[in-house]
């Protein structure tokens, strides 16, 4: 995992700017299945709340999350 990517994914998940995989594949220059790969990363060993609201098309967190980064 790139931790690049991460920080990444999480500030378009904060803005609700991360479209529909497809368009986050894009946004990141990863692959579909990649975008869900470090989704499922996120969700499971950073316990990151991540929902796909289908109606915005957008991938949100359900309730407040800080992910810390810094050293």
């Amino acid at each position: 995992m790139d931790i690049r990517i991460i920080i990444k994914l999480h500030e378009l998940i904060e803005a609700e700017r991360t479209g529909t995989p497809n368009e986050l594949s894009n946004r990141l220059g990863i692959s579909v299945r990649t975008v869900f790969n470090y989704i499922n990363f996120m969700k499971s060993e950073l316990e990151a709340p991540i929902v796909f609201n289908s109606q915005t098309k957008n991938y949100n967190y359900d309730r407040v999350c800080e992910l810390c980064f810094k050293g």
